[in-house]
């Protein structure tokens, strides 16, 4: 059953909460309530200054010069040969940009965006230390906001400030309904509380990385690797704007969009449940004895058992079977 005392994740992600004593039960309450995710081992960084909008433009995949104050999207950073090296979740409110992206990923954000800087009138730094990101996901999402006095923003991908600082910021995904809360890290558990004295359950992110799973969004270094190009995970319109002026990798991004023959794709697999255990992120997919392409996250599922994202070559069709670590795994056609 859910308890108060959290089971800490692992690895990239050590420090927040895995699960209360009952994932599935948490995942449930995921689709059907809300629950308070506990994210900040996030890293944060901040963008203000008079040129921001037209010169984190000019240095990400995404049209982001004419941005209005409230708005959200995503992006990316990818090499001059097209290969995504960042992923950002961007937010243009009161006069400073704020990215928010994986866990230790904030000096090599900020080296990069000193490196572009040149004589632009931005002062990016990193604010990991300041800041924490919750996320609160489910169908009563609103609901539950609200009745925690806070605002809820409409629709996904706008944001509101809160009065002690940071923001809520209304997603698409994971799930029916989410929203993300930027808040600083002396409030954090005072906002967590008001969260769940609001109608949430506290849930850890095993559960949120199984509605991410099960909803296909890739997550950058589980299922990217050195060499993948946005077009195999589906960041084309997500973190890709395909009209806007140059940036590094352009070239890259409009030859596959022509062509339309990225040399992989992302897909979700459900497991043959040979092993309670399952295989680690970067285990190899292999088909007849042949490596075709590597597993992202895996995860036990409340409702489809265990499944997983994974990244294999396009000529690998939907009906082979694969073996994933001494496992079989199968993708799902829906």
């Amino acid at each position: 059953m859910t308890s108060d005392v959290a089971v800490l994740a692992t690895g990239i992600d050590g420090g927040v909460p895995w699960h209360f004593g009952d994932p599935l039960r948490e995942q449930r309450l995921l689709t059907t309530g809300a629950g308070v995710v506990d994210r900040s081992n996030r890293d944060v960084l901040v963008v203000p200054g008079q040129d921001r909008l037209g010169w984190l433009h000019s240095i990400c995949s995404q049209h982001v010069s004419k941005l209005t104050d409230g708005d959200a999207t995503e992006a990316l950073v990818l090499s001059p040969h097209g290969h995504v090296e960042q992923h950002w979740q961007v937010t243009e409110l009161g006069g400073t940009v704020w990215l928010d992206t994986e866990p230790g990923a904030a000096p090599e954000v900020l080296a990069y965006l000193h490196k572009m800087r040149f004589l632009k009138r931005v002062e990016p730094a990193d604010a990991s230390a300041e800041w924490s990101v919750l996320s609160l996901v489910g169908p009563a999402t609103a609901t539950v906001l609200t009745l925690a006095g806070l605002p809820a923003p409409e629709p996904a991908g706008r944001a509101t400030a809160l009065p002690g600082g940071g923001f809520v910021r209304r997603m698409a995904w994971p799930g029916q309904d989410a929203a993300d809360l930027i808040v600083a890290r002396s409030h954090t558990v005072a906002t967590i509380e008001a969260l769940v004295a609001g109608g949430a359950a506290r849930t850890g992110l095993w559960a949120f990385e199984a509605l991410r799973v099960e909803a296909r969004r890739p997550r950058l270094g589980f299922e990217t690797d050195h060499r993948t190009i946005p077009h195999e995970v589906e960041w084309i319109g997500a973190a890709v704007h395909l009209d806007k002026g140059c940036y590094r990798g352009q070239e890259t991004v409009a030859r596959v969009q022509n062509l339309g023959r990225p040399p992989r794709r992302l897909v979700l697999l459900h497991f043959g449940g040979e092993s309670d255990s399952l295989p680690a992120p970067g285990t190899p997919i292999e088909v007849d004895g042949r490596t075709v392409g590597f597993l992202g996250t895996a995860v036990q599922h409340h409702e489809w058992g265990p499944i997983g994202l994974a990244v294999v070559k396009r000529t690998v069709g939907p009906d082979q079977m694969l073996h994933v670590g001494g496992q079989t795994a199968a993708e799902d056609r829906s």
